[in-house]
Order: C-alpha cells, then structure tokens, then sequence
C-alpha cells in the first residue's frame, strides 16, 4: 500500500473486535510475532496465547482476557508493521476505549509489558465493578446526541444514572449505567424516534459512573506505570484533542473510566487536520466500518483510504 504518513492515521480497536484465532496465522509465518505472543504468556504468568488462538470463545470472552487480548494482537500488528517498514510514522494515533492503552504503545508513550499488565488489571476492575455494582448498557440507532442526552436526562435518578458511553459514529450510539435507568432509557429513545434501541448482553457499566468504586485503584495502576511524552500525537477519547505530553496522556486514561468515548468526534478532528488514511492495527474491522461512516457523514461522500493489519494478507500489501 502507498501511504503518506502525513496524511495517515492508526486506529486501534476495543472490545467487540476479539475473535478465536486472532493473530495465530501470523505467528505462524513470522517468527518476530510468535515471540510478542510468548513474551506475553511470560509476563502474564498463563497461556493467553493458547486463549487467544483456541479458544473457547467464552473464556476469551471474559473481560479479564478480552482486554489483554486486544491489547497483545494490536502491538504484534504494530510490531511487524514497524519491522515490514520501520521509516514510517503515522501523523496520529487513536484508539476506541480500551485501543486507547494500545495507541499509547503505538507512540512509544507506554512499554508493551506495563501496557499488557495494565490491560489485565482493568479487565479486572471493570469486572470486579460488574460484580459489585451491576449495570448495563444499550445500542440505539437513529437519534442524534443531543437527543439522546436528553433521554438519558430525563431516565436518570439520583441514584440511577445512565448516560451516552461511546458516540461511535453518526446514528449509532451506546448508552450505559444502572440497569433501571437503562431500561428506562430504551423505552425513552423508542418513544423519541429511535429506530432499534437494544440492551446488549453485558452486567458491565462502562464509561459510566458506576465505574466510580474501582476509580481510586485505577488510577493507582496507572501512576504505577511510566509514561513517556508520546512520539505521536494520540487522539484522546475524553476530549477528542490531540495529546502530546505524559501528562494528558495518564489524565486521560484515568478519566476515561467513566467518561464518554469521542469516536465521532475524534474521527472528525483527524479529518480536519488533513488525515486522508486510516490503518486499522488489530483485530477486525469494526473501526473501519465507524470510520467510513464518520467520514461519509463529514464530507457527503467518503474520501478516505481504510485499510486492516490483521491477516497474511493484509502485510503483504505492506
């Protein structure tokens, strides 16, 4: 592929984007990936591997392994991609919620072993908050942001609150937090023209302030970590902004926790500053799809260039 790095972005996927086999055929033909996969069984102390690559899809399905999972096949997609053309920088980087940990490793702002073990241990807040304090969290189609604020407004209680969680593209967007308020909420976005408003299958609240009782220990594992100014500009989730110190970075990540994620408009941004392609690194290509959507919407016609790092394939365009 012909890509101006001035002109390109790294994109960096979440959870929803694991599936059984991910990054296994690459392991496979490259001897650098297999032992990024290795490496990692070594500092995580269990075979995430062997989750990964076999499965079964419940037990990487579970936030615990989800997370550090995401995590593992987007810095072995990095990896090769800097091994396969090690002159290119992209001008930006940007992940979804839990790629944000990703693109922090992607501009050299955070070491892959305090990355991986900082994915683990938010898998197990966020799971350990389920636990304690159930949620839940809906996808509603058809109705605007504001819109959808004032429906999750006029769902929430003082003791029950839901709110908009991730603004993932124009139309499609997922709200979050107590189960009552939730269900409120659905029947709320139904009855202001929704076109589908449905509870997904998850007891996990996030982005919402039920995330508030593991907040303090995050932000501890996060201070634990060093943190270096970023060689990119990373695109942050809570503001839609570029960041370019260690300090915006590690506000960012903490207040991420309960916070919206900015997708659109940090899509948006990127495309204001000039962002012509965009390399999806990780599994999937949910990211592609918002994006392409995201910039249809922006310009009434799509003028960008996505692209996957995720199969054979898909390196020997590099």
């Amino acid at each position: 592929m012909k890509l101006d790095p001035k002109t390109t972005a790294f994109v960096y996927p979440g959870q929803g984007s694991q599936a059984v086999g991910m990054g296994q055929d690459l392991a496979a033909r490259y001897p650098e990936v297999r032992q990024i996969f290795e490496q990692a069984d070594e500092i995580l102390e269990f075979p995430l591997s062997k989750i990964m690559w076999e499965g079964p899809e419940a037990e990487l399905n579970d936030t615990v392994n989800t997370q550090p999972a995401l995590y593992l096949h987007s810095v072995a997609m990095q990896t090769l991609f800097s091994l396969l053309s090690p002159d290119f920088l992209p001008a930006s980087v940007a992940g979804h919620s839990l790629g944000e940990l990703s693109a922090l490793t992607g501009a050299s702002a955070l070491s892959f072993a305090d990355g991986l073990r900082l994915v683990r241990i938010r898998g197990e807040l966020m799971k350990s908050a389920g636990e304690h304090s159930p949620g839940g969290m809906a996808a509603t189609l058809g109705l605007d942001i504001p819109a959808l604020e004032k429906v999750c407004a006029e769902a929430s209680t003082e003791g029950q609150i839901v709110q908009v969680a991730n603004d993932n593209c124009p139309g499609q967007v997922v709200i979050s937090g107590a189960t009552a308020a939730v269900e409120r909420a659905i029947a709320g976005a139904k009855a202001a023209g929704a076109r589908r408003a449905i509870p997904l299958a998850v007891s996990i609240a996030a982005h919402s302030p039920l995330m508030e009782i593991i907040q303090e220990e995050w932000n501890a594992a996060v201070d634990s970590c060093e943190i270096a100014d970023p060689k990119i500009p990373v695109m942050s989730n809570v503001h839609a902004t570029p960041m370019t110190t260690a300090d915006a970075l590690r506000a960012d990540i903490k207040a991420q926790m309960q916070s919206r994620v900015r997708w659109t408009e940090s899509v948006q941004a990127m495309l204001g500053s000039g962002t012509q392609f965009f390399i999806e690194v990780g599994s999937g290509s949910v990211l592609g799809g918002l994006i392409r959507r995201i910039a249809g919407s922006a310009s009434g016609e799509l003028g960008v260039a996505i692209y996957s790092l995720n199969s054979p394939e898909d390196f020997d365009l590099v």
